[in-house]
């Protein structure tokens, strides 16, 4: 679980704002990126902006948190994905959905990393779950066994910066180019 997660207020009322206020801030940082309006987010969630600052005391502090909960949904897809009876299959589609979550929150992660945040949680998190899936993948001889997993999390962070503007075709462009360096990594028959 991520540390933002774990900080979750324990009283209903206040984990019910809690929530609305993050599944507002995904929308809004979807359409507008990081840069969404603070006041647009609290107006989504059907709160007042002393509630959202009450949460959430920094712009930061809010990004981070729907950052965290989009990381901790990528590790549960790849938890699931472990008993895909096609690990190579498993892995590539797991890789596939880091990879669309890459280029549809460049500007988020950009702008945790300007504002300092500790990125060692989700690094090592990520790290974690692709590692399980390579290793399968690995022992089923359908990878080559020399990959190591950081490689493969800094092919998707290329393929992610390879397309600065979010667009469908980009995106469609980005899934392509990893579907042929994951068949240039296929174990020899």
């Amino acid at each position: 679980m991520s540390p933002v997660a774990a900080r979750r207020p324990q009283r209903a009322d206040a984990r019910r704002n809690y929530d609305r206020l993050l599944d507002a801030a995904r929308e809004a940082v979807a359409q507008h990126g990081a840069d969404a309006s603070l006041d647009d987010i609290a107006r989504r969630a059907g709160v007042g902006s002393g509630t959202l600052y009450r949460h959430f005391p920094t712009r930061a502090a809010l990004l981070e948190a729907v950052f965290h909960e989009q990381i901790d949904g990528l590790c549960a897809q790849a938890a699931a994905r472990l008993d895909d009876p096609d690990p190579a299959a498993a892995l590539g589609a797991w890789l596939e959905a880091v990879l669309r979550h890459s280029i549809r929150n460049r500007g988020m992660a950009a702008a945790l990393r300007t504002e300092h945040t500790d990125s060692t949680w989700c690094h090592a998190t990520m790290q974690e779950s692709a590692g399980r899936l390579l290793t399968r993948a690995q022992a089923a001889g359908a990878l080559r066994a020399e990959v190591p997993v950081g490689d493969l999390l800094r092919l998707i962070n290329g393929l992610a910066l390879a397309n600065p503007e979010h667009s469908d075709d980009a995106e469609r462009s980005a899934v392509r180019m990893l579907g042929y360096a994951l068949a240039g990594m296929r174990a020899p028959s």
